[in-house]
C-alpha cells in the first residue's frame, strides 16, 4: 500500500451493494484501506447504518429494491451536506448522471469496478478532505489534524490545543526545535511555561506518541525520529 492510500487507515466507510457475492467481496478489500468497514443491503439497511456509525465515506450502488441509491444520497442529503459520496452504476444514463451531478459527490463509477477506478475514486476522497491534515507518524500510526487525533489499529488519542501546535511544528520542520521555539509557538502571548510543565507536557504527548517517536537532545530541544 502507497503512503497516500495509507492515510485512508484513519476513516471509516459504509459500502451499499444488493449483490450479496460483491457486496462480500468488496467488504474484504475495503477492510485492507480503511480503519473500520460497514455494510448493507439495501438503501433502508443503510441509512439506518450511516445514522448510527456516521461513516466518513459513502459508496452506493444506484440501482436497488425499494429506494434507490439516489433517493438514499437525497434522504442523507436534507441533513448532512458534509459526507462524502461515491456512486457505482452500470448505467451511463444522462439523466443519472444530471442527477447524480446535483448530489455533490466526489465520484461516478461505472461498472465494472477496477483497481484502477477504485484507487482514482479513494485519491479523490483523500483530496477533497485536504488530506494534508493526514499524516503518517510510523508504520500503522496516523495524526489528523483536522480532528485533533492520533490514531493506530488499537486505540484513539485526543489531542489538546498545544499538542496538535507542537506537532504540526515537528513535522513541518522535521528538524530540532528549540526550547525557545516550542514556547513561543504553543504559548499565548501572556502565558510563560515553566520547565516542570513543559516537562509534564512532553511527557503527556509521549503516551499518545508511537513509542521512541519523541525524540530529546538536552539543552537543545526536541525532533522527531522519522
Amino acid at each position: 500500500m502507497n503512503n497516500q492510500l495509507k492515510k485512508l487507515k484513519v476513516f471509516t466507510i459504509l459500502y451499499v451493494e444488493d449483490d450479496s457475492g460483491i457486496r462480500e467481496n468488496f467488504k474484504e478489500i475495503l477492510k485492507h484501506y480503511f480503519k473500520d468497514v460497514f455494510v448493507a443491503k439495501s438503501s433502508k439497511e443503510a441509512y439506518q447504518s450511516y445514522i448510527k456509525q456516521k461513516p466518513d465515506l459513502l459508496i452506493t450502488d444506484i440501482k436497488m429494491e425499494n429506494m434507490s441509491g439516489i433517493d438514499l444520497i437525497k434522504k442523507i442529503r436534507q441533513t448532512d451536506k458534509n459526507i462524502k459520496i461515491i456512486i457505482t452504476s452500470a448505467y451511463t444514463n444522462l439523466d443519472y448522471l444530471l442527477v447524480a451531478a446535483e448530489l455533490n459527490l466526489i465520484k461516478y463509477i461505472v461498472k465494472p469496478i477496477t483497481n484502477a477506478k477504485l484507487f482514482e475514486a479513494f485519491d479523490s476522497f483523500l483530496k477533497s478532505n485536504s488530506d494534508e491534515t493526514i499524516h503518517i507518524l510510523k508504520d500503522n500510526w496516523y495524526f489528523n489534524s483536522k480532528k485533533s487525533i492520533i490514531s493506530n489499529e488499537i486505540e484513539e488519542f485526543i489531542l489538546t490545543k498545544k499538542e496538535i501546535l507542537f506537532l504540526e511544528l515537528l513535522l513541518s520542520k522535521k528538524s530540532v526545535i528549540s526550547y525557545e521555539e516550542i514556547f513561543n509557538h504553543i504559548c499565548d502571548d501572556n502565558l510563560i511555561m515553566s520547565q516542570n510543565a513543559m516537562r509534564q507536557f512532553i511527557k503527556n504527548l509521549r503516551k499518545k506518541l508511537p513509542l521512541n517517536y519523541l525524540k530529546n537532545i538536552q539543552g537543545v530541544g526536541y525532533y522527531i525520529d522519522v
